[in-house]
């Protein structure tokens, strides 16, 4: 009977299906961006997306679930090239909340690798925690492994961080054994070891702790189950690879990256090397791209643009100077659309984010290596070891060359870099960045998350109106939770955005709107008959919380208070009104400039709107009429504005515009007006006529690729009209025109003012060459040669040329410098020598350069023409008068030439 053939794709598949086929539910791979985690940056585990199950903030759709999960980690960027790490990586994992545990999960492991993968069962090695003896049971019971040879480790336990709170719990990894020829040869080389040999396929993790900041467990009720193999890795076993990058995942794309580079893989190792580590960043980039992580200096932005950068630098060392990553964006894409189909559908983003961002960090890298080898070649000189932190920082603070970089780069030429040094000069310039309104990060997600644990999520009623009767449930003021609050304590609260002491109030219910998918919170008034709390923001921070923001004004509240919440009712009409004109823009873009262009992010205000969308060019000004006409023309057609809840999949199957990036609930809310249907959980007019008008006010560059359109409507559209109205008026007053003529009036007025400058240029033009002449009659004689050094008033260096050139033309031989000060109080000047002196060993560079240096400037040109300037003209006129000096001194210098 023949052997399989295991494409990832197969291996994958067959994964999958065995867990569904075991009353597993198939979930989708969430995004690379996590939701509602703030944590991390990325998504970096299969389990991310089942916290809230396993803690039991929300309801999971069923007990037992599986998936392949977008994996991104850089713990280990340095290793990738060798055969096993990664960056991007894909996670096959199996969960139970409360079902199956420690048995169910090593059953189903081992009958799914050696059953049906095939694998050896004697080359299978499972390791467990230190006291994790009901594991070493199980494991000798269900494969009958003997206990003493299942290898205890203490790195078998899983967290996110010794004190980031969550689930965590003892693991037991199962590795593969890849052979005696892969072993470093020790007599200690077994499962754990750092070598080659035994390789880690599957950790399964026994969740049955969740832990706080300060690192203390408490057990869970529920024990659940998180498991997670690399499908790179499980695939180079199967296909019989001597790493991750021969597998079918990775060979295509190393092949189109050798054959743009014009090499072969196999051909040589240091090449190779760099082939597989582009590859590997590459996939990443294309799959942060499409998961709409962009470019920027912190966060994932960051993570992004470290990553590319290291990438674009292997490209330089296979000798590639131009930008190659988007040329492999296809290749990467057609491997992994069948079940990553975004990919596909976001093709054109992705290709114009790489493209721009490497052709960006071109320019950036070649400068940066350029200054790097200059101080570490200035090091070898003097036979220094280390490069200081200051100079890394330097590098990275105005050259944009990430340390990254510059610690590899060190390393290949033996060079240490002084991390700490660089670490320090980057605390001193984040000083006043660091705290965050006197609460941490850690203990205000820790105070949400004990408040989601022990109060019901929050009802809201804001669709349908404004006010509303509602219950406290619980109160924050001094970082804690209060069973009272009053005027005028000092209290200080999360989500601080204004710098003034807060509170926090949650009910049972309410109408306020809390900030999320780019509107903003809702303003209003808590009353009560104890007291009056003003509320500024709403916010959602954890769960199903809304969480109002404000202080007590008068009297007092306490939990249980019975109070009247009643939202800031025209601020809120002005917000539907901007975050409906959002929607109808969203669709009058796509009809104008094609399906492709995607929302990538918005701000919704009372008092404007504004819309990010991918484009990769200005918009012209017709084309921003042609919005304004569209949008406007919709609002008068006064479409009704109507809102269906429906399941998330038939919502999508409907043909609503889902926004990229956004977790929606199922089921969700449709909101559709005219031709425009997307999903939406924001509030809304009830008709396009209430937005009243609309306008554009400004559209610029956001990021690489990214467009950005500010807008106004209703009466703050109005303003803007009647503000510009006025202006017009008045510019035709005083421009003793009409408003309908005012465009013909500037146009007389630009007319006359280009003649009367061309007419001012002539005078002076005339002024300067009378001046010439006299300036020629008083040339000093310079061992038989002219020189002219004045100090004259011309407004500009082009003027002082044109002078100079009068003058030349009435001496022979000369050496001439003429300067004069600027308006900012500094001077600039320029000198000019005659071709014969020139010749001679006059260089009118040099003679800038002396007179640059005594004013305490800059300056320098080419033998027979130079400039120079300075920031002060304190001493110009002793200076200018010195040059016959300079010249002198120069015609008697060794490298001058004698008459």
């Amino acid at each position: 009977m023949p052997k399989k053939t295991w494409t990832s794709a197969r291996i994958r598949e067959t994964f999958l299906k065995y867990f569904v086929e075991h009353g597993h539910k198939l979930m989708p791979s969430s995004s690379l961006v996590p939701h509602n985690d703030p944590t991390v940056f990325l998504t970096t585990a299969g389990m991310q997306q089942m916290v809230p199950f396993f803690l039991g903030l929300e309801t999971p759709p069923a007990v037992r679930m599986t998936s392949s999960q977008k994996c991104f980690r850089t713990v280990d960027i340095d290793e990738v090239g060798d055969a096993r790490h990664l960056t991007f990586f894909e996670m096959l994992g199996n969960f139970s909340v409360g079902d199956y545990f420690k048995e169910g999960a090593i059953t189903f492991a081992w009958e799914l690798l050696t059953k049906v993968y095939g694998l050896d069962p004697a080359r299978l090695h499972p390791t467990v925690y230190p006291t994790d003896d009901e594991a070493v049971q199980l494991w000798e019971k269900i494969a009958g492994i003997p206990a003493d040879q299942i290898t205890r480790l203490p790195d078998n336990w899983w967290d996110r961080g010794p004190t980031t709170p969550g689930p965590c719990g003892p693991d037991s990894e199962i590795y593969y054994d890849r052979g005696e020829k892969y072993s470093c040869g020790r007599d200690t080389c077994a499962p754990g070891c750092d070598c080659d040999r035994y390789l880690e396929i599957w950790n399964l993790v026994f969740m049955q702790f969740n832990q706080d900041s300060q690192g203390n467990k408490e057990p869970l009720q529920k024990k659940n189950i998180d498991t997670g193999m690399g499908l790179e890795r499980l695939s180079m076993i199967l296909q019989h690879k001597e790493t991750v990058f021969e597998t079918d995942l990775f060979l295509p794309i190393i092949n189109t990256f050798a054959q743009i580079a014009g090499t072969t893989y196999g051909k040589d190792p240091k090449a190779d090397t760099s082939l597989r580590v582009i590859a590997d960043h590459g996939r990443a980039l294309v799959f942060l791209a499409g998961d709409g992580v962009l470019p920027s200096n912190e966060g994932r932005g960051y993570i992004f643009r470290r990553v590319l950068r290291r990438a674009v630098r292997h490209g330089k060392l296979l000798g590639l100077d131009r930008p190659f990553l988007a040329d492999a964006a296809d290749t990467v894409i057609e491997l992994m659309q069948g079940h990553y189909p975004e990919l596909k559908a976001n093709r054109d983003r992705i290709v114009d984010v790489l493209t721009l961002e490497e052709r960006k960090f071109g320019q950036t890298l070649s400068m940066g290596l350029r200054l790097l080898d200059e101080h570490l070649s200035a090091l070898a000189r003097t036979g220094q070891r280390e490069l200081p932190g200051e100079v890394a920082f330097t590098l990275y603070d105005s050259h944009g060359f990430p340390l990254e970089l510059t610690l590899e780069v060190a390393q290949e030429h033996g060079i240490s870099v002084d991390e700490a040094g660089f670490k320090a000069a980057m605390e001193r310039q984040r000083a006043q960045s660091k705290s965050k309104n006197g609460l941490a990060v850690e203990r205000e997600d820790e105070l949400w998350q004990q408040l989601t644990a022990t109060i019901p999520p929050t009802r809201f009623t804001g669709y349908t109106t404004t006010t509303g009767q509602s219950r406290v449930l619980a109160l924050v003021a001094e970082s804690q939770q209060q069973e009272m609050i009053a005027a005028p304590q000092t209290a200080q609260a999360p989500l601080e955005p204004t710098g003034a002491p807060l509170m926090a109030v949650i009910l049972d219910e309410t109408p306020f709107y809390a900030e999320s998918g780019g509107q903003v919170g809702d303003h209003g008034v808590l009353r009560s008959p104890t007291g009056t709390f003003q509320v500024i923001d709403t916010q959602r921070p954890a769960g199903g919380l809304i969480v109002h923001l404000g202080q007590m004004t008068d009297g007092y509240l306490k939990v249980g208070s019975e109070v009247t919440a009643q939202v800031d009712e025209a601020r809120r009409d002005d917000t539907r009104r901007n975050h409906s004109a959002t929607h109808l823009l969203h669709r009058a873009l796509k009809d104008l400039l094609g399906e492709s262009v995607v929302q990538q992010g918005s701000l919704v205000e009372p008092n404007r709107l504004r819309f990010d969308f991918n484009h990769p060019r200005p918009l012209s000004d017709q084309e921003i009429a042609t919005i304004d006409q569209t949008v406007n023309e919709w609002i008068r057609r006064n479409f009704p504005v109507n809102t269906v809840l429906m399941p998330l999949d038939e919502a999508k199957r409907s043909g609503a515009m889902a926004l990229f990036g956004e977790k929606y609930p199922d089921p969700v809310r449709v909101v559709s007006m005219g031709t425009s249907k997307e999903l939406c959980g924001g509030t809304h007019v009830a008709s396009t006529g209430q937005i009243g008008v609309y306008v554009t006010t400004q559209e610029v560059s956001s990021a690489a690729g990214i467009r950005r359109i500010e807008a106004l409507t209703g009466k703050a559209a109005e303003d803007y009209l009647m503000s510009r109205k006025h202006l017009v008026d008045t510019l035709a007053s005083r421009l003793q025109t009409s408003p309908d003529t005012l465009e013909q009036r500037v146009a007389q007025l630009t007319a006359e003012l280009n003649a009367a400058r061309k007419e001012l240029e002539r005078v002076q033009r005339e002024s300067l060459r009378d001046e010439a002449g006299q300036l020629a009659q008083r040339a000093i004689p310079v061992r038989g040669n002219s020189v002219v050094a004045a100090c004259v008033t011309a407004p500009s260096a082009e003027a002082l040329l044109e002078m100079s050139d009068r003058i030349r033309e009435r001496l022979d031989r000369a050496v001439i410098l003429l300067a004069t000060r600027t308006a900012e109080g500094g001077a600039t000047f320029v000198v000019t020598v005659s071709p014969e002196l020139t010749a001679r060993g006059l260089h009118a560079g040099k003679i800038a350069q002396s007179v640059a240096e005594r004013l305490g400037g800059k300056g320098g040109g080419r033998p027979e023409s130079a400039r120079g300037g300075s920031r002060s003209a304190e001493h110009l006129e002793t200076v200018v008068a010195d040059v016959p000096h300079i010249v002198e001194a120069q015609l008697q210098a060794p490298t001058g030439k004698a008459r």
